[in-house]
């Protein structure tokens, strides 16, 4: 008998285009899962709030695997704590599709805390077991916040708190996130699955330097590219100002901004970038590319001279891995799950966050020596290599197996090798 699985994912569309205010990582780790569990066995229904009535209620992601968009409020974009309001309207609406096609989930596997609220109410209903993962948490975005205006609500610390209490499960992407939850949320230990996030080494690829250079209009000036939602967290403000650092008559760098919301193309951060910018004289150095479907990614990647992640915060640093994967050198902040993702002058550098002087430091002396960018960037495919997605949807079948037995048979399905 197939497994069948409920995934939520409340807030986001695994399909939307990436680098919105709304969209990043999640939605990639969430896609590609839901995929992989697919070609192993597994069927998963991957429930979001319908942000369009344009878009077709059912969306076919592939084998066994499928995106339901549920309307629920008004179907457009909604700040997330006033879907926090709605959660009741979105569980009803998973099950009246339930109903109507006599499906029974075995297994609710929810992705951050709006869905993880969502899920404590069908666990209620249905009698199975809820697999939890926050890819961000309230307290410790809250610990990094530089204003009020970056806080996290403090519903969300309160439901974080609660779904941590009930989850039968749940998957931190890295051992920081992991000492995070025991020690801000008293998780049990044995209740949390460390398993790290994936990245398809099928699409990140290397590539042809000069090949890539060419398609995307650059000269022989170094590149630095940063990928990315554009919010304050992921620490813009400090690369400008390193680049502004190494403008020197004998220097020039171009730095890409990949990244943005197509829906909002100039949000309130974006429109304080670009003031800084021209207020560090970086007009002609700084390129906004506006968001790219993933396919085009690769290019980036091997055009650039260093990728860099600069922020206050990340759960795990998706960026870095797909980087590492085309053979790009990483410069990352020391913080969160950057610690794990990018091994330390191995794969990749890490700088302490906010520090423009160590981070301008960094940059210039990887840009002066291809040698070591040769010698890191041939490491980080080879680690990258071990974070495919079979590998981490085979993990996650495994803590599936140990709640809900009919998981166990799609184990032999698992298509990661060593």
């Amino acid at each position: 008998m197939s497994l069948h699985v409920a995934m939520l994912s409340v807030h986001t569309c695994p399909l939307a285009a990436l680098g919105g205010k709304e969209t990043g990582g999640m939605n990639v780790y969430v896609r590609e899962m839901s995929r992989e569990l697919g070609r192993m066995g597994v069927s998963v229904d991957v429930f979001t709030r319908s942000q369009n009535p344009a878009i077709p209620r059912v969306v076919e992601l592939g084998e066994r695997a499928r995106v339901i968009h549920l309307p629920v409020g008004d179907e457009a974009p909604m700040a997330r704590v006033r879907i926090h309001d709605h959660l009741d309207e979105f569980v009803d609406g998973i099950e009246a599709w339930r109903i109507a096609r006599s499906i029974d989930y075995d297994l609710i596997h929810a992705h951050y805390w709006l869905s993880g609220v969502a899920a404590l109410t069908l666990k209620r209903r249905w009698s199975v077991p809820v697999l939890q993962m926050f890819h961000t948490l309230g307290r410790l975005k809250n610990r990094v916040a530089r204003n009020a205006a970056e806080l996290e609500p403090p519903v969300r610390l309160d439901e974080e708190m609660r779904i941590v209490g009930v989850s039968d499960r749940i998957v931190a992407a890295n051992v920081v996130e992991r000492a995070e939850l025991l020690r801000d949320y008293g998780a049990h230990p044995s209740r949390i699955a460390t398993i790290p996030c994936g990245v398809d080494t099928d699409l990140f690829v290397p590539g042809d330097r000069a090949e890539a250079r060419q398609r995307l209009g650059l000269d022989e000036r170094p590149v630095l590219l940063w990928v990315g939602r554009i919010a304050p967290i992921k620490g813009l403000d400090t690369l400008l100002d390193a680049v502004a650092r190494l403008r020197t008559p004998g220097q020039a760098v171009r730095l890409l901004i990949v990244g943005g919301d197509a829906d909002e193309p100039t949000n309130g951060h974006e429109t304080s970038l670009r003031h800084r910018i021209e207020r560090l004289g970086l007009a002609d150095a700084v390129r906004f590319v506006g968001p790219q479907p993933q396919s085009v990614l690769p290019a980036y990647y091997a055009a650039a001279d260093v990728t860099v992640l600069p922020s206050y915060y990340e759960s795990f640093g998706m960026v870095a891995l797909e980087a590492m994967a085309c053979g790009s050198p990483v410069i990352a902040s020391r913080v969160g799950g950057l610690v794990t993702t990018v091994r330390d002058g191995v794969t990749g550098f890490l700088v302490p966050d906010g520090d423009v002087g160590a981070l301008a430091e960094r940059i210039e002396s990887l840009i002066a020596d291809p040698d070591l960018r040769w010698r890191v960037g041939r490491e980080g495919v080879r680690w990258a290599a071990q974070h495919r997605w079979p590998c981490v949807a085979e993990a996650v079948c495994r803590e599936y197996a140990s709640l809900e037995s009919r998981a166990g048979a799609h184990l032999a399905a698992a298509r990661c090798r060593d």
